[in-house]
């Protein structure tokens, strides 16, 4: 290939340019923000906050893909004694043992699961109403929706049978995720990547080659100009918390009342937060109607039940609203390959994890930009296979 340029160095974006690079190509990748990462990012400073939280199924195909580049690196295990901190909020109270029916709703393939009915009333029928609700608000874990029943069964199936798989398939990157980024960066280097940070692309660089856009699906819209490029996501808010330490802290609690999830980081990993501090990360799913603060109060009446004395115990929190920015969410009667096309033609190519292609959370994005190179490399094949012919002729 002549050329390729990405524009977007966040996982996605830094998945193609290694993989583009390491097939021999030139690649440029532009990045607006001063760092990359995108929502992989960890913050800088006392707390290594992830943008939400982040977790790495090994389940999936970018597992095997880093852990052949050895950019995996160290991971955080989980030690047995916090992992018996799980904690599930169902009829007002927290207990230590999932329902039943949510168990042996987990166990079920997606396979399984219908494409064209809603998870709700696929699961009711199967479970009961009240489990299927709980399956379902489990599953919030994986997709940041606040009405996970309303979706596709298929879809919703898959994250439920995926985040309570035994053993676990979540794993946590030490440090956090930007040092997976750190990593990739550092690959792309090696492999003869160019990196331009600080570098906002406003049009789109036609006739210099393949151009693979690698952004959230409303800024890929905004800069192909086509308001066709739209997708159903999830509005969540995150909540960060630090607090100081205090022996038996729940290490997660699910809410199986309404989709919600609260998790100490610091539990795997106790590098994210200074000696005697611990690190919560908190999603709390909010609907068209609600705001902000109906999913700070959600956070904290989840605090008040788990976290004894938490507000007095409280040295940092921060709070923000993530819409559209938490993956593609399928309908009943569509899939991914519904979602916006990899392949926009003339040679412009759309990743992330909006669009058309398999996985959860970051797989989608890891899927759909090995997926742009290999076309952009076969286009590029063919398109010097006619210049060829083209000048035998002559």
């Amino acid at each position: 290939m002549r050329k390729l340029t990405i524009i977007g160095g966040g996982f996605a974006g830094l998945t193609a340019a290694i993989t583009a690079a390491e097939a021999g190509t030139k690649v440029t990748l532009h990045e607006a923000h001063r760092t990359l990462g995108g929502r992989a990012r960890t913050a800088e400073g006392t707390y290594l906050t992830n943008d939400g939280p982040h977790a790495l199924y090994s389940g999936g195909p970018h597992w095997t893909w880093l852990k052949q580049r050895g950019l995996l690196g160290p991971l955080a295990p989980l030690p047995v004694a916090e992992s018996l901190r799980l904690r599930f909020h169902r009829a007002g109270a927290l207990r230590r043992t999932p329902p039943l029916g949510l168990l042996r709703q987990s166990l079920r393939t997606p396979e399984q699961a219908p494409v064209d009915q809603d998870f709700l009333s696929w699961a009711t029928g199967l479970v009961g109403e009240r489990a299927a609700r709980e399956a379902a608000a489990y599953s919030a874990v994986a997709l940041f929706h606040h009405d996970p029943g309303a979706l596709s069964a298929r879809f919703v199936q898959e994250r439920l049978h995926r985040s309570a798989a035994l053993p676990p398939e979540a794993h946590y990157v030490r440090g956090g995720w930007g040092q997976l980024i750190e990593r990739m960066a550092a690959r792309a280097w090696e492999t003869g990547v160019r990196i331009e940070t600080s570098s906002r692309v406003e049009s789109l660089p036609l006739g210099e080659g393949p151009v693979v856009v690698a952004t959230a699906l409303p800024a890929a819209a905004r800069l192909l100009d086509d308001p066709s490029l739209t997708w159903d996501s999830g509005r969540t808010v995150l909540f960060d918390l630090a607090v100081r330490t205090r022996k038996g802290d729940p290490f997660v609690i699910s809410d199986l009342d309404a989709p919600g999830w609260v998790e100490r980081f610091t539990a795997q990993d106790p590098s994210l937060a200074p000696a005697g501090q611990q690190l919560v990360q908190a999603q709390l799913p909010i609907g068209p109607g609600e705001t902000k603060a109906d999913g700070v109060a959600h956070a904290e009446r989840l605090l008040d039940i788990g976290f004894p004395g938490w507000r007095e115990r409280t040295v940092w929190r921060r709070e923000s609203v993530s819409q559209g920015r938490t993956g593609a969410v399928d309908r009943p009667g569509t899939t991914w390959r519904d979602r916006p096309a990899v392949d926009r033609g003339d040679g412009v190519y759309l990743v992330g994890d909006q669009v058309a292609a398999p996985g959860v959370l970051s797989e989608v994005s890891f899927t759909s930009a090995v997926e742009a190179v290999s076309l952009a490399l076969r286009s590029e094949r063919h398109l010097d296979f006619g210049q060829g012919l083209d000048l035998k002729r002559a």
